[in-house]
C-alpha cells in the first residue's frame, strides 16, 4: 500500500491549495501538488496527494468519482515513476 495518491481529471482552476483543502478531512497531508507545465505554469489536469499514513490514504481513495471545481475526480494509489526507453532523447539515431 501507499501513502501517495494519484488524482486525476483535475479542473483547469484547482490549485495545490484546493487540493488539500479537499483531502484534508482524511488525514495528515504530508504534500499536496497539482502537476503544471513546465513552460506554460499551467496545470496539466493531474496532481498527487501524499498522507502520513497509509490507512489515510486507503480512506481518501473515497473520493474517486467525487467532485472538485465542477470535474469528476478521479482518484487511485500512485505508482512508482518507471525509467523510460522510448528513445526520445537526442543524440545519434545511426
Amino acid at each position: 500500500m501507499s501513502k501517495k495518491l494519484y488524482i486525476g481529471s483535475l479542473a483547469w482552476a484547482t490549485n495545490s491549495d484546493g487540493l488539500k483543502v479537499a483531502f484534508g478531512s482524511f488525514g495528515e497531508i504530508e504534500e499536496a501538488i497539482v502537476i503544471t507545465d513546465r513552460e506554460t505554469g499551467h496545470s496539466r489536469g493531474f496532481g498527487f496527494v501524499t498522507f502520513q499514513s497509509e490507512e489515510e490514504a486507503e480512506k481518501a481513495l473515497e473520493m474517486d468519482g467525487a467532485e472538485l471545481d465542477g470535474r469528476r475526480l478521479k482518484v487511485s494509489l500512485a505508482r512508482e515513476r518507471t525509467e523510460r526507453n522510448d528513445n526520445r532523447g537526442g543524440g545519434d539515431r545511426w
